[in-house]
């Protein structure tokens, strides 16, 4: 009797630890994920402030739809005047670059696509009901560096772009009116 209740004991014992051991397994790997998922988004927002990167990962933004919500007024900033001569491209790379968007990045490639071709109406509209609907479960606080990074941004892309082939930094009154409709927008 010792001997099965020894046995059923040891069983016992290897069962509990088996389950416990795999909840702490996929505890780890979910921090990991987690922290994955932070990085990549602090890379994409560029902002330094951590609380803002936790709520918009509670909020369940990935870094995915972060870069979107900030490359599109990137683009709807260097299609303004119709088109994208290649100084102008090369100055729009150069002040994506000295705002974060780093050569070989996600946001650089999908930034450079944008700039063969404009975003279509459709993006536009999508991006700004994305940000009206987002907008109401960010703080004040959220809003001004969220406002301010993505406004910041787009005006150094109108600033490079601007002027004659992308020279001086002249803002165009079709650059000024599309600043305007992202600053709009961003104002929630």
């Amino acid at each position: 009797m010792e001997t099965s209740l020894h046995g059923a004991a040891r069983a016992l014992e290897e069962a509990f630890f088996a389950r416990e051991n795999a909840r702490l397994l996929e505890q780890l790997r979910a921090k990991a994920q987690h922290e994955q998922r932070r990085t990549a988004l602090r890379e994409v927002i560029r902002i330094p402030d951590e609380q803002l990167v936790d709520h918009l990962l509670e909020l369940g933004l990935g870094p995915e739809t972060v870069l979107a919500v900030t490359m599109v007024p990137l683009a709807m900033v260097a299609w303004a005047d119709g088109a994208v001569h290649p100084k102008e491209r090369e100055a729009i790379l150069r002040a994506a670059e000295d705002n974060g968007i780093a050569p070989g990045s996600i946001a650089r490639q999908l930034l450079e696509g944008w700039l063969t071709q404009p975003p279509g109406a459709k993006l536009v509209d999508a991006w700004k009901r994305y940000v009206a609907a987002i907008w109401p479960s960010l703080s004040p606080h959220e809003h001004d560096e969220i406002r301010q990074s993505g406004l910041e941004r787009a005006r150094s892309v109108a600033e490079a772009a601007g002027g004659f082939l992308g020279l001086g930094s002249h803002v165009s009154a079709k650059e000024r009116t599309t600043l305007d409709e992202i600053a709009k927008v961003l104002a929630g």
